[in-house]
């Protein structure tokens, strides 16, 4: 390449951040744009993702752990506060309350007179990948679909420049999807949601193609980069010939896969997680090597993420790498370096092929929103052959199952410096007082006006039923994410999503047939996604033998402490084992408080597992009277 051709722009460059509070996030983003970063990508706590305020009961030991907890309309003001929204590029992880944050964003660009149509970014808003792995979800299928739909007819015609929705492969991937799993179900995802809007009534058929370039998605890359690159280039061939057969768009513009990537999270390790680092690095050049399917934005995590949140200094250390790649590499000097690879060509065909006949599956059962419990089967199926392989060592992870001798690491944390971000538990008490300090000082009338003014608007299925404009003005009037979710919760119900335990059984079942006897004959199901008092509820009536939390959020330390107090009150002898990204420190607490095992990312092992947790519950059996 001549030394005069300039260079290609390179992809827009975030760290997905979010912690404690809105005013403290605030200062992260500030912070990370004065380093470089490009554009925002915004980790909202699980609180704010599954609808429910901080003082709800469900929040308890939530807020604030893994993202940002937004409530309000000040919430949302001061997050945003010194950022310019009518120029930001601002991506939101957020499906089951999608409507309602986008909202909040829309009534804070107007009272800073900027006019909707300025604003650009990205509101995740994908619930199918939400009922087969992430598990944020709260809505049924359809009505969940009817909110997708609505906030895609509001953007397109108030809010151009947004993508209304973000279809997520990643998620798909982190729950066992092989590559052609991936592409045909996000794609059948897409043709759901499109399908939707088309016969929704909500829009022209005129402004369809408009809809179809909004579309984005958000994909997965692990360390097979060469196989990454080829799965970028099918979804790439695949989504231009779905937009231009299915939905008739002529404007190659339009047809253009537009997507945003964070590089696999599933393959880091607590094990040795110093080779995180080059983990990650790997993984960025399956989308980023090949130029016509590159990514259009990228977010790498930390190479701690596996121990816990990442410090500031980690995600910068992300950020970096980012634009090494970008700035000092000759990367985006050149046309696409594997136009004419014999080798890429080949296995993009392939994965293209069976991509074809895995989507044509899916359609034939129905579509992505019609068959939620076979897809989620299938991928827990992949997952557990995926751990089958590791296990048996068919599948080398360095550090877990090659290559385990390892020196002290310097990253670790010194007794003073911590190598990972803790929340303060104040945080919890400091915004369940200012969420009354917000209702408190709000017209409640104005309120509740708007509450009924959702509700109605949600009853109606028809053309002119846009849930949006009423999301828009509660938001205005001072609404909060749990009254929103609330009202819509008593219009629409909520939903439990299908586990898919019986496709992990897979080959494995003779092996795991003697674990699986034991434990029939000792199971008693227990529901998912309770507060404590409703755990122990269950345990006391149901007179269970385990009591298996899972926690990811680093609310460990106070909610099973929590749940362990609770059971004692209560009579329960059950024993209680505890699953999540869990520090050492804070295992060896947890079982001086009475907890019997704690699993973290390093237990791999599936049968080792199931063997525990049988003999524990045996043994709990034998020591109680009766």
């Amino acid at each position: 390449m001549s030394k005069d051709t300039p260079r290609d722009a390179p992809w827009m460059m975030r760290t997905y951040s979010g912690h404690s509070t809105a005013r403290a996030s605030n200062e992260l983003y500030r912070n990370n744009l004065a380093k470089g970063q490009t554009g925002l990508s915004i980790a909202f706590d699980l609180p704010t993702q599954t609808g429910y305020d901080p003082d709800a009961p469900e929040a308890a030991g939530e807020v604030g752990k893994v993202g940002v907890p937004v409530v309000h309309r000040g919430h949302m003001e001061e997050l945003m506060y010194q950022i310019p929204v009518g120029e930001m590029n601002t991506s939101m992880t957020i499906n089951a309350t999608a409507a309602w944050l986008l909202g909040l964003y829309v009534a804070h660009a107007e009272d800073r007179g900027v006019d909707p149509r300025q604003l650009s970014g990205t509101t995740q808003n994908d619930i199918v990948k939400e009922y087969l792995s992430r598990g944020t979800f709260i809505y049924p299928p359809g009505p969940s679909l009817r909110l997708t739909v609505d906030t895609i007819a509001y953007t397109v015609r108030h809010a151009p420049k947004w993508n209304p929705i973000n279809v997520c492969s990643y998620h798909l991937q982190e729950a066992g999807a092989t590559p052609t799993q991936e592409v045909a179900y996000a794609l059948a995802t897409a043709i759901g949601v499109l399908d939707g809007v088309r016969t929704s009534g909500k829009i022209e058929d005129s402004e369809l193609p408009a809809v179809v370039g909004r579309i984005s998605f958000f994909v997965n890359s692990s360390v097979r980069f060469v196989e990454e690159t080829c799965k970028m280039r099918a979804f790439t061939a695949m989504w231009d010939r779905i937009c231009r057969e299915r939905y008739g768009v002529e404007d190659p513009k339009l047809r253009r896969f537009r997507y945003g990537v964070q590089v696999n999270s599933l393959g880091l390790t607590e094990q040795q997680p110093e080779n995180n680092v080059q983990r990650i690095v790997l993984e960025s050049l399956g989308v980023t090597l090949s130029k016509s399917a590159r990514a259009r934005a990228m977010q790498l995590p930390a190479w701690n993420e596996a121990l816990g949140l990442p410090r500031p200094w980690d995600q910068q250390w992300s950020l970096r790498m980012q634009q090494v790649l970008a700035f000092e590499s000759d990367l985006l000097e050149y046309d696409d370096i594997f136009e004419g690879s014999q080798v890429i060509e080949a296995k993009t065909a392939e994965i293209i092929e069976s991509a074809t006949a895995e989507l044509n599956d899916v359609e034939a059962l129905g579509g992505a929103f019609e068959c939620i419990d076979e897809l989620k089967m299938r991928l827990v199926r992949s997952q557990a052959e995926r751990v089958n392989r590791i296990e048996t060592g068919e599948q080398l992870v360095v550090g877990v199952n090659a290559f385990t001798e390892t020196a002290p690491s310097t990253l670790a944390g010194d007794g003073e410096i911590e190598n990972i971000l803790k929340v303060d538990p104040r945080v919890e008490a400091e915004q369940i007082a200012d969420v009354g300090r917000w209702r408190a000082g709000r017209d409640q009338g104005a309120v509740q006006k708007a509450l009924d003014v959702l509700r109605e608007v949600a009853e109606d299925d028809g053309p002119r039923g846009n849930i949006m404009e009423a999301t828009i003005a509660l938001a205005h009037a001072g609404g909060t994410t749990g009254e929103w979710s609330d009202a819509l919760r008593q219009v629409f119900g909520e939903f439990r999503a299908p586990t898919g335990i019986s496709g992990g059984i897979g080959r494995r079942g003779e092996e795991l047939a003697p674990i699986r006897a034991r434990s029939k004959a000792l199971a008693e199901r227990t529901g998912i996604r309770l507060t404590p008092a409703q755990i122990v509820a269950a345990a006391r009536d149901e007179d269970v033998d385990i009591v298996g939390l899972s926690i990811l959020s680093g609310s460990h330390l106070e909610l099973v402490p929590d749940v362990l107090d609770r059971l004692r009150e209560a009579g329960v002898t059950a024993a209680v084992v505890v699953g999540g990204i869990i520090p050492p420190d804070d295992a060896e607490i947890l079982r001086g408080k009475g907890v019997a095992s704690v699993y973290t990312p390093k237990d791999f092992s599936f049968d080792r597992i199931m063997e525990d947790l049988v003999g524990l519950a045996e043994r709990q059996r034998a020591a109680t009277p009766g």
